[in-house]
């Protein structure tokens, strides 16, 4: 596609620090930069973007009603996250307006990280760290024992390709799996679980990775904790609200399970601070997608949709609007 006044105009929003799709973009396409303006978002839309059909949100800006209003010529939403819940699909489907996310794009890095933290919890890494770094070494006996990670039971919520990247990963450390999904996949064969509870119950970790949505909201809450055990570890990749935030912090402080991986939580960037004091949990700031290879790859995917809708092509990764 050329560079000329014929190529198609797209809305691009992102905050300041996410430029990583600006050369792509900007090669391809003529750009309307929300955050190019002093105006707010709005004024903006309503002054310039009535005739747009392509709009980019790069990050997690929310897509409701009242912001679509300003847009009566959209056609496609391009999100550069796997997850949506940040879009009121009901209202761009009732709309017409097609929805895309990053596709398989995050997923490999996505299941990096979560091995990752799994280890880092479990054989103490990061208080291993702290304290070779405070000189603490010199001192004998201080040092507490890491878990073996190798046969951990590993039950994994959303066994979507995420899901099944992380227990292809964990499978060589003699992990056995299973997992809790809206359906029984028959091509998986780790034993399905039903329900969240019997899950925890059967298993010593958790790893979240499915989709936020009313029905996952808080779906490990107290009871789960509890029926997971005072051994029990959770890892989040997923969104933070997949948690009941309050109740985790209470069991992690209390003993009720022996442990945490979080690189999500639910009113970023705030994380609670009796956190920080906890050596049986480990914090990431949502980074579990930030690689430069993950941040190329979303970008070919949000540049293959857009090419494919003004070519009246198939989207690579459209969004199930219900």
């Amino acid at each position: 596609m050329s560079e000329s006044s014929e190529s198609p105009l797209v809305l691009v929003h992102r905050t300041p620090t996410l430029t990583y799709m600006d050369d792509h973009l900007s090669r391809n396409f003529r750009l309307l930069k929300t955050y190019a303006s002093p105006d707010p978002l709005p004024v903006f839309l309503s002054r310039h973007a009535a005739s747009v059909t392509a709009f980019v949100n790069i990050g997690r800006l929310k897509i409701d009603a009242e912001l679509l209003s300003h847009l009566p010529s959209l056609q496609l939403l391009v999100c550069t996250s796997v997850g949506t819940d940040h879009v009121d699909l009901a209202e761009c489907k009732r709309l017409g307006i097609a929805v895309t996310n990053a596709g398989d794009a995050f997923s490999d890095d996505v299941a990096d990280c979560a091995v990752g933290l799994l280890i880092s919890v479990l054989r103490l890494i990061s208080v291993g760290d702290r304290y070779v770094r405070s000189g603490k070494w010199a001192k004998p006996g201080e040092f507490q024992l890491g878990t073996k990670v190798s046969g951990k039971r590993v039950g994994i919520i959303g066994m979507g390709t995420i899901g099944s990247r992380i227990a292809k990963r964990l499978e060589p450390f003699g992990c056995i799996i299973s997992y809790n999904a809206r359906t029984q996949k028959q091509s998986i064969p780790y034993r399905y679980y039903s329900d969240v509870l019997s899950l925890a119950a059967d298993n010593d970790v958790l790893v979240l990775c499915c989709s936020l949505t009313d029905q996952t909201r808080h779906v490990v809450n107290r009871e789960v904790m509890e029926s997971l055990g005072k051994e029990g570890v959770i890892i989040n990749v997923g969104r933070g609200e997949l948690i009941d935030e309050k109740e985790m912090v209470k069991c992690l402080v209390e003993g009720v399970i022996g442990g945490a991986g979080l690189d999500v939580f639910e009113k970023e960037p705030q994380v609670p601070e009796e956190l920080f004091g906890l050596d049986n949990v480990v914090l990431s700031p949502h980074a579990a997608v930030a690689t430069p290879g993950a941040l190329e790859s979303v970008a070919q995917v949000a540049i293959a949709n857009l090419k494919a809708f003004f070519s009246n092509q198939p989207l690579v990764s459209p969004v199930r609007l219900g």
